[in-house]
C-alpha cells in the first residue's frame, strides 16, 4: 500500500516512520509512506499557506492553491485513490472503516491546520472527511498517524502473528479478554487457575465469557450491536444461573 500525507509539519512523521510496526512494514515493502510539505507548493514569496476567512471570524484558513498543487504532484498508483481530510466534522473512525480502507492500494491523507481549509478543496479532491473522536486537535497529523497505524496492521505480513489483528480488541466486535504473564503472583494477585489448567477448550470458553462481560459493562453500545452465537448465549446463560 502506498500512503501519501499532505502536511505543513512533515518533521512530525520522521520518528513515526522509523518506529515499531510501521518501520517493519516499510522495511518489508508492505507500505510505502510519502510525506509532502504543502508549504513547498505555495506561490507566495514568503511560502504563506493561510489567510483570513471571507466574511470575518476568528483564526486563519488554509488557502487552496498550495494544497491543490501538492495533491496534483502526488504519483497516483491507482485510479481515484481515496483522499482523507482529517477534521472534527468528519465521520468517526472505527475498525470497520479501517478494514474497508485497508483494501485500497493507495490512500492520501490531508492534514488540516488553523481553523480549517478552503471549502473548494473539500469539494474538488476530498473523498472522505474523518474524525478520530469528538474533540479538537491542533492539526490533522496525529489523527493521520492513528489511522495509518490502524490500517497498516490489517495488511498481510505486517504483524508477526497473522492471528493478532483478528484477535485485537474491537476487531471481533468485542473488547479483549484479560491477559496475564509471569509472575504468577504479583502484589498478592494471582493468575486465574483456569489459564494454568492446560484445558484449551475451557480456557477458550473463559476468555469468550470475559470478553462478553467486559464489553457489556464497558461498551454496551458495542455489546448490543454484537450478534451472539448460540454458544455465546449458552455461556452467558450459564453465568446468569451461577450468579
Amino acid at each position: 500500500m502506498r500512503i501519501d500525507v499532505l502536511t505543513l509539519f512533515p518533521e512530525l512523521f520522521e520518528t513515526f516512520k522509523r518506529t515499531s510496526i510501521i518501520k517493519r512494514g516499510i522495511d518489508r515493502k508492505i507500505i510505502d509512506i510519502h510525506i509532502k510539505n504543502i508549504r513547498d507548493y505555495s506561490l507566495d514569496k514568503h511560502k504563506k499557506t493561510d489567510d483570513y476567512p471571507y466574511g470575518g471570524g476568528p483564526g486563519m484558513i488554509m488557502t487552496p492553491q498550495p494544497i491543490y498543487d501538492c495533491y496534483q504532484d502526488i504519483e497516483k498508483v491507482s485510479s481515484n485513490p481515496p483522499c482523507i481530510y482529517l477534521t472534527p466534522q468528519g465521520n468517526i473512525f472505527n475498525q470497520e472503516m479501517a478494514m474497508e480502507l485497508s483494501k485500497y492500494p493507495q490512500i492520501i491523507f490531508l492534514c488540516g491546520h488553523y481553523e480549517g481549509i478552503d471549502e473548494r478543496i473539500i469539494q474538488n479532491i476530498v473523498t472522505h472527511e474523518i474524525s478520530i473522536g469528538d474533540y479538537v486537535l491542533t492539526g490533522g497529523e496525529l489523527p493521520a498517524m492513528v489511522m495509518i497505524d490502524c490500517i497498516s496492521r490489517l495488511l498481510p505480513g505486517m504483524l508477526g502473528n497473522s492471528d493478532s489483528c483478528r484477535e485485537d480488541s474491537i476487531s471481533s466486535g468485542l473488547l479483549e479478554f484479560p491477559q496475564y504473564t509471569r509472575p504468577y503472583d504479583f502484589l498478592g494477585k494471582k493468575v486465574p487457575d483456569i489459564l494454568l489448567s492446560g484445558d484449551h477448550k475451557k480456557i477458550e470458553k473463559w476468555r469468550k465469557f470475559q470478553a462478553l462481560l467486559k464489553t457489556k459493562k464497558r461498551r454496551p453500545d458495542l455489546f448490543y450491536k454484537y450478534s451472539l452465537s448460540e454458544e455465546e448465549k449458552k455461556i452467558l446463560e450459564e453465568y446468569d444461573k451461577n450468579k
